[in-house]
């Protein structure tokens, strides 16, 4: 049993998703401007209540499906989160309404924030797999809602987030069994160690979250998903679920694990690569989201005070540039139509709002000093040098070297290089003023980085300089590599149609692979349906008259015809047995 402090609180998801049912309910009746300004007060009103609420656990002893749970867990970790997510989530909406977003769409989009915010302040496992499933469900029907394209992408979307739940809730189910209880072992009053007991629960965790968070070779979703619905959704959708799972993540493995944080190594090169080859402005943005996860997968992965908040630091900062870019990017497409850069062309001269809060994101992504990348970015790469993880190291600075280069191809082909035919206005007052808000507080973390340690776990503990020669002169040196790259690369890149990834392969062998298992079982059930009444009428007429019907041969025949038959039968009752008891 987990004792809760004094005076209990309502969880921070209660008022969204109060809020997101009003909508449902009345949302039609309310209009456009009233409903995205309760969505904005909903979510804006977290942030200062999440800050007030003092670090232990409420609302302990609740039961869900009869186990005892914890609906409410505020620690330095689960508050960092809620801080970003409501705050993004004001910006999200406020961008919304002035993109011309319906208020259904919103609906959903508050109840994908309060489930998330229900996940990451959950206090065992049983309750964050609960908002966990709430969340892919809440994504599924925000992509599936614009329909057209979107609609086959949200499909696939749940397919494989359904898989990784499930691995997920295996993992859990594990544990269950491993140490009796669903609780965090970091809870006070919780005997077992906090992460995931024994050797199969951290597996099936790794890989469970692992689809949430991009794992190379799971990742493929993110860029199928995050380009097909309206533009103001893929603003939600960069922010929650990959970060949700950063944070399980951490839960799953507060001690870190080399092997994860080798596959975010992994995952920056890899993501950065592919992005660096893509045309479709959204699709090189998602695959940056794979990229820049994958230095948090990383820092949780090496451990200790400096990686974690780094890496934490970086889910702070990424919610933050990586927004931005997609609200800069959602404005292009808002004002042209076009989602290519090979359609594009000089709208920095018509669209300088547009065009300096996009740059003020780049260079965050990408790490330059001064920018509020640059700060969590450089805590975990000092943590693997540190740690003497060298190849780890190599393929972080590698991905550092692939972000500069795609953001350069893509704000050169955008807003620098040549010149768009027509007249395009730039962002509206209602897109520019979160836009500019965003922008502002990504240079406010990264010139005066103290605002951002204030936030981050450990922060009592935490040692790390920023602006020392050494890191300095390493990213100014990744920005140069990145230049001379983009003009090296430059005349092979703008020939690259598009590249195929991995989905290519599981997409049509899932579904033939499926379609070859139906096909299967329905006609191994028919010839045995065949054989059995064969079998039966066999019987029946040897039965009734064994000498007068057929000759002594025919009956041989027969009985080998249904001794054979009854052993097919056996075989497919043993095998369904054995999958109902498995």
């Amino acid at each position: 049993m987990v004792d809760a402090t004094a005076l209990p609180a309502i969880p921070p998801f209660v008022p969204v998703l109060l809020v997101t049912l009003l909508l449902g309910l009345v949302g039609k009746y309310l209009g456009r401007r009233a409903a995205h300004a309760l969505g904005i007060l909903a979510t804006a009103a977290v942030v200062p209540y999440v800050w007030l609420l003092p670090e232990g656990v409420y609302l302990a002893g609740i039961d869900l499906f009869g186990f005892e749970t914890v609906i409410l867990h505020v620690d330095a970790f689960s508050r960092l989160m809620g801080l970003i997510f409501g705050f993004i989530g004001a910006v999200a909406v406020a961008y919304s309404w002035a993109s011309d977003a319906d208020t259904v769409q919103t609906a959903f989009a508050l109840s994908y924030v309060g489930t998330s915010l229900g996940a990451v302040f959950a206090g065992d496992w049983l309750t964050l797999i609960f908002f966990w499933e709430l969340m892919a469900v809440t994504s599924t029907l925000l992509v599936w809602h614009y329909g057209g394209q979107a609609v086959r992408a949200a499909f696939r979307y749940a397919l494989l987030h359904g898989i990784g739940g499930t691995l997920l809730l295996a993992a859990i189910v594990w544990q269950y069994a491993a140490v009796g209880t669903f609780l965090f072992g970091s809870l006070p009053g919780v005997e077992h160690a906090p992460g995931m007991a024994g050797a199969v629960a951290p597996v099936l965790a790794a890989l469970g979250i692992g689809v949430n968070v991009g794992f190379v070779g799971l990742h493929a979703w993110l860029p199928d998903t995050y380009p097909r619905p309206h533009v103001a959704a893929s603003v939600f959708l960069c922010v929650f679920t990959t970060k949700t799972g950063v944070y399980g993540m951490y839960r799953a493995f507060p001690e870190g694990e080399l092997a994860i944080a080798y596959m975010g190594g992994a995952m920056a090169v890899f993501g950065a690569c592919m992005a660096l080859l893509q045309n479709d402005m959204r699709r090189l943005l998602s695959y940056h989201i794979q990229s820049q996860v994958g230095y948090m997968v990383a820092g949780v992965g090496i451990a200790g005070h400096l990686a974690t908040a780094g890496a934490f630091g970086h889910v702070f900062n990424h919610i933050l540039y990586k927004s931005l870019l997609f609200m800069t990017v959602g404005v292009v497409i808002y004002r042209t139509g076009e989602e290519s850069l090979k359609k594009l062309g000089g709208l920095g001269r018509q669209m300088p709002i547009t065009a300096i809060t996009f740059f003020v994101a780049a260079f965050s992504i990408a790490g330059f000093p001064g920018f509020n990348g640059f700060v969590s970015k450089g805590m975990v790469i000092v943590a693997a040098h540190e740690e003497h993880y060298n190849l780890l190291w190599y393929l972080l600075l590698a991905g550092g070297v692939g972000t500069f280069l795609s953001f350069i191809k893509l704000g050169y082909y955008a807003f620098l290089h040549g010149e768009y035919e027509g007249t395009v206005r730039d962002a509206s007052l209602g897109q520019a003023v979160p836009m500019v808000a965003v922008a502002a507080l990504c240079v406010l973390f990264g010139v005066y980085p103290p605002a951002l340690y204030e936030i981050l776990p450990g922060a009592a503990e935490l040692e790390y300089t920023v602006f020392t020669f050494k890191h300095v002169l390493e990213g100014v040196a990744l920005a140069a590599a990145g230049v001379i790259g983009f003009v090296l690369l430059k005349t092979p890149l703008s020939r690259v149609a598009k590249i195929p990834d991995i989905d290519r392969l599981y997409n049509p062998g899932t579904l033939y692979g499926t379609r070859g298992l139906v096909v299967s079982v329905t006609e191994l059930y028919a010839a045995v349906d065949r054989t059995v009444v064969r079998a039966t009428r066999t019987t029946i007429r040897l039965v009734r008259d064994p000498r007068t019907m057929i000759d002594d041969a025919t009956v041989d025949r027969l009985t080998r015809q249904d001794t054979i038959g009854f052993g097919v039968l056996l075989v497919v009752v043993a095998l369904a047995v054995a999958i109902v008891v498995l």
